[in-house]
Parts: structure tokens; C-alpha cells; sequence
């Protein structure tokens, strides 16, 4: 069982990727209006990642430190290329150190910390081969040795602060903006875990499960740095995303993102499930995937999908876990060839391709998801 743990960008004539010139930052820009459009797209969250846990290969042998530890200054390392709605590439790499200790009097010999490392770059619509770097995300995030929480404000305090810095290209101007609030991982005692009951609609049905206990991952006033673009606005994010220990799967009864574009406040909101589902020899091939069912704004987009014969077959758990494609939704799968550690049930390294697809959501929807998506790599993809 695993634990779950590119956007549109026009650029001007000078930059050699487009014939005519498009300013960004102009109010009521046709460019906004367009990227506020819903797109029905496969693929719109694409590409690969590798993930090598040298936390569980490469352990301490000093001495120094309490059993088990990990080697002082051994990584986690998240390496992807991943691209957004087709013309917005991400590429580069977080790594993740944990906290460790001295054997005898539990002294901190180094604090845990997620660090990022992340190339932007654009794709031409009409030639994708053709590509401009416009800016990195990167900076330091603390992890909080009591809670657990990243503090995605917290590298400030060494320079370092979690940022998107934006080049000027063309007639869009260079940029800095930082993120901020703190997202709180998986508890560590694991007695005090409660039970949740999830609901949905397919058809005219409301069907729901019971979870007998969730582990929340939960989004504290979140905010995501704007861009690569302006019409990507900062963004608030609250909520949670809970992990059910016997399944694998994750549900969520609302995150929720607000923002303001071209002077028009927003809020949506995701519910839904992510499923985990093993291959029968996952044992022998280390193959699982993840299933993707997110619904935005379920509440006003109510569903058109008729109660069929099959339907009405079905068990409860199978019609919770129906993909009604009548509403905006995000589907699809993330997929895992993992290699476990000698000795463990845990991997040592995976293999990850994202296939992530967008059914009637706009692309702020579909990137204020992915830059979430990233802040949780490390919870997201422990086992």
C-alpha cells in the first residue's frame, strides 16, 4: 500500500515564440479572458518524475546518531519534467532531509527541511518544439520538529524564503512573489485518528463511505505565489486531504482556493477521492497507480448522468468511485514502478509518470491544483 503522498503563457514577437505581441499585464487582456475559458484537455498534467529515498539507503554508521537514522546530510530527491496544459514546463528538483539526533541526549544534529529547485519554462501553442526559460520557483522550506508543519514562509528567515521569480520576456515584466502559510503532514500518533463519512452524487443518488480512520493533510491559509504568468494570481488555499491507512486512497471533502482575477473574486472547491490500486504482482513488478477523481465546484455543477441499469448494480464503494465526467473534474492517473529498500516494504527509489486530464476546468483551476500538488511531493509519496 503507498500513502499518496501547464498552463497557457503567450509571450511577444521579441521573444521569438509568437508573431504578435500580447501584454501580459494589460487590465481586461483578451489573454486573461482566454485562459479563463474551460478546457477539456488529456494530458494536461504530463510527464515523469523520479524519486530516489537515500533517507531509507543511506543510513548512519557514526554511531553518533539515534538507530535507524538516516546518514547526516542523506536526501530525499524528487527529480521531474513535468508540463502544464501543454505549454508550461516545470523541471528541476526538491529534495527533503529529515531531522536527526544524537544517540544519547537527543540533541538536533539537523533540522528537516524540503528545498526547491524548479526550471519555468514556456512552449510555443503552434511549435512546441520551440521553448523560452522564463524564471525558477525555488527556496527553502522548514519543517517544524513538534507539529510536523512546512512552513512555506519559514525560509525567509535564512534568505532563502519559497518563491516564483519571474524574468521579464517581451512586455511581461520580471517579478518576485513568495508563498506562505504552513501545510501539516501526516500525524505522527496515529491513536488519535477519527472516523470521516464522504458523500457524492452520481445521477439522482447520493452515495457515500465511512472511513474508520483519517489521517488529514491540512492546508493552513496556504498562499501560492502568482505566475509563471499575472493572470495566475496568488491564491489562498484551506482545507484538507485525508489519507485512509487501510486502502491507500486519499478523499477530500472540500480544499478550497480563493482569488481574484481581472477584479472578480473566485473560490473553488475540491472534493472527491485519488485511489490507490495495485497491479496483482506488485510484489514482484513494484507497479500501482493512482486514480484520479476531483470534482470542482460539485455544488453548482450539478451532475447529468442518468441512474443506467449498470448503475443501479453496483456496490456502494463502486459508485462512489464513479467518474461522472458530466461536471468539471480532474481524472486520470499517476502511475509507480517502485524498487523497495532491502530489508523493507518501502521503496528505495520510483518511477512516476503523471497522466492527469481536465474535463471542463479553466487553467488557473488546473495549475492552483498543480502548485499544491508539488508543495505536498514529500507527504504525498511516502509509503
Amino acid at each position: 500500500m503507498k500513502a499518496l503522498l501547464r498552463i497557457g503563457y503567450s509571450l511577444v514577437a521579441s521573444a521569438g515564440l509568437m508573431s504578435a505581441p500580447i501584454a501580459l499585464l494589460a487590465p481586461a487582456s483578451p489573454l486573461a479572458a482566454q485562459l479563463a475559458e474551460p478546457i477539456t484537455e488529456q494530458d494536461v498534467i504530463a510527464g515523469t518524475m523520479n524519486i530516489e529515498f537515500k533517507t531509507r539507503t543511506n543510513l548512519d554508521t557514526s554511531g553518533d546518531l539515534k538507530d535507524g537514522s538516516a546518514a547526516l546530510g542523506a536526501q530525499d530527491k524528487y527529480t521531474f519534467d513535468l508540463t502544464v496544459a501543454k505549454t508550461t514546463q516545470f523541471s528541476g528538483d526538491i529534495t527533503r532531509q529529515p531531522n536527526l539526533y544524537s544517540r544519547t541526549l537527543s540533541r538536533r544534529k539537523q533540522d528537516a527541511a524540503l528545498a526547491f529547485s524548479i526550471n519555468m519554462a514556456v512552449l510555443n501553442p503552434k511549435d512546441l518544439k520551440q521553448k523560452k526559460n522564463v524564471g525558477k520557483w525555488v527556496g527553502l522550506v522548514p519543517i517544524d520538529s513538534a507539529t510536523g508543519a512546512f512552513d512555506l514562509g519559514g525560509g525567509a528567515a535564512q534568505e532563502r524564503p519559497l518563491r516564483i521569480a519571474i524574468d521579464a520576456v517581451g512586455t511581461a515584466k520580471s517579478f518576485t512573489d513568495p508563498f506562505a502559510g504552513k501545510l501539516v503532514g501526516k500525524a505522527e500518533k496515529k491513536d488519535t485518528l477519527a472516523a470521516y463519512t464522504y458523500k457524492r452524487v452520481v445521477g439522482n443518488k447520493t452515495v457515500q463511505m465511512t472511513v474508520k480512520k483519517v489521517d488529514p493533510m491540512r492546508f493552513d491559509n496556504i498562499v501560492l505565489a502568482k505566475g509563471p504568468a499575472e493572470t495566475y494570481p496568488r491564491t489562498v488555499v484551506s482545507g484538507r486531504l485525508d489519507y485512509d491507512y487501510e486502502t491507500g486512497n486519499w478523499f477530500t471533502d472540500g480544499i478550497r482556493f480563493k482569488y481574484t482575477l481581472e477584479g472578480k473574486e473566485y473560490e473553488d472547491v475540491i472534493t472527491g477521492s485519488i485511489k490507490w490500486i495495485e497491479d496483482t504482482d506488485r510484489s514482484i513488478n513494484g507497479k500501482g497507480y493512482y486514480d484520479f477523481n476531483l470534482r470542482f465546484n460539485e455544488d453548482k455543477n450539478k451532475s447529468t448522468s442518468s441512474e443506467s441499469a449498470a448503475f443501479e448494480k453496483m456496490d456502494s464503494e463502486e459508485a462512489f468511485f464513479f467518474v461522472d465526467d458530466s461536471v468539471p473534474c480532474m481524472t486520470g492517473r499517476i502511475t509507480y514502478v517502485d524498487t523497495m529498500a532491502h530489508g523493507s516494504e518501502a521503496p528505495a527509489s520510483s518511477k512516476v509518470e503523471y497522466h492527469l486530464n481536465a474535463n471542463k476546468l479553466t487553467k488557473q483551476q488546473v495549475m492552483n491544483f498543480f502548485k499544491l500538488w508539488m508543495l505536498g511531493v514529500g507527504p504525498t509519496n511516502d509509503e
